[in-house]
């Protein structure tokens, strides 16, 4: 049975998130790497600015979301909103930035509002879902990585200037050769490719993590129809985005299938009430969204950046 996420109620002395936070580091810290998330309730987290203060008295420093996946925007300084999404569609399982060479560590969850119906953030042991999966499959996503493509359009998902949060390709160019990234322009489209790990390895317990986003990335992640619409539109070798083996070997429709069941099998709803925030051990737990009723509002913030920076990274 999965102990995630452990939860932490408001004391009944009164005293707030973040001071709970400061009094508590050791407690909050056992419990993260052995949960994998933590969720502290009934505390008095009642505005973006406040939910900083609690992020901000476990974690010095926030980050900045870049070499961004998904849309979102900026709340207040560096909270976020989740992920903007069709309010019928789930969100995958997946490791925040896990198809990069640096993510953040620790993820924030702080929910302002709840579904009126829906909406549930699932969680995952990474540690888990990479015990469910086939000796033989986890040893050909090691050996040979994930390759992420992506080609970025103004038509659909996100345009290249929103990802990397700039107008400049010199900036872009830079980017892309410290995190050994591939580009290519054509004109002003952008196509990037690259390969990162499949599995991981904690920095803090050496536990090995299942931490890649071949099932988001990959274009069968979404509805039917849209997967058909898009290859359409796109073709084969043009979609917005896609996930192959590092060699560039395509999945198999029976790989994809086994990893989105291993997720489900390990994930455990966190069904969100007001003021509730959630800190998530990023490698050590995966995350995704249910379908919900609007209005639902959930604010994100990230901290303690790591950096698994590859041999190529500065080549062009």
């Amino acid at each position: 049975m999965s102990k995630l996420p452990a939860i932490q109620y408001a004391p009944r002395d009164g005293s707030g998130l973040p001071d709970h936070i400061a009094s508590n580091r050791d407690q909050i810290d056992r419990e993260l790497l052995e949960a994998g998330a933590v969720l502290f309730r009934g505390f008095q987290v009642d505005t973006p600015e406040a939910f900083h203060d609690a992020v901000k008295a476990y974690s010095s420093q926030l980050l900045d979301y870049t070499y961004r996946s998904t849309p979102r925007k900026e709340e207040s300084k560096q909270v976020y909103t989740s992920t903007d999404y069709p309010a019928s569609e789930d969100i995958p399982m997946h490791n925040e930035n896990s198809y990069s060479h640096s993510w953040p560590l620790k993820l924030w969850f702080y929910c302002v509002q709840p579904a009126k119906s829906g909406g549930a953030t699932p969680v995952a042991d990474s540690r888990r879902v990479l015990e469910r999966l086939d000796r033989s499959l986890r040893e050909r996503f090691a050996q040979r990585g994930v390759l992420y493509v992506r080609h970025y359009s103004k038509v659909m998902d996100l345009p290249w200037q929103e990802v990397f949060q700039t107008t400049d390709k010199a900036e872009v160019e830079r980017f892309c050769r410290d995190n050994g990234i591939e580009f290519e322009w054509e004109d002003d489209n952008l196509t990037t490719r690259q390969v990162s790990q499949a599995i991981a390895r904690h920095p803090s317990t050496g536990e090995e993590v299942w931490f890649n986003q071949a099932n988001l990335f990959h274009p069968s992640s979404l509805p039917a129809e849209d997967y058909e619409d898009m290859l359409t539109i796109f073709g084969p070798d043009k979609l917005p985005r896609n996930a192959l083996y590092g060699d560039g070997t395509p999945f198999t429709p029976e790989e994809l299938a086994a990893i989105r069941e291993a997720y489900e099998q390990e994930a455990v709803d966190v069904a969100w009430e007001k003021g509730d925030v959630l800190l998530i051990e990023n490698m050590l737990a995966a995350h995704g969204r249910r379908p919900f009723t609007p209005p639902r509002k959930v604010l994100v913030a990230m901290s303690e950046a790591f950096n698994l920076v590859p041999a190529h990274a500065g080549m062009s």
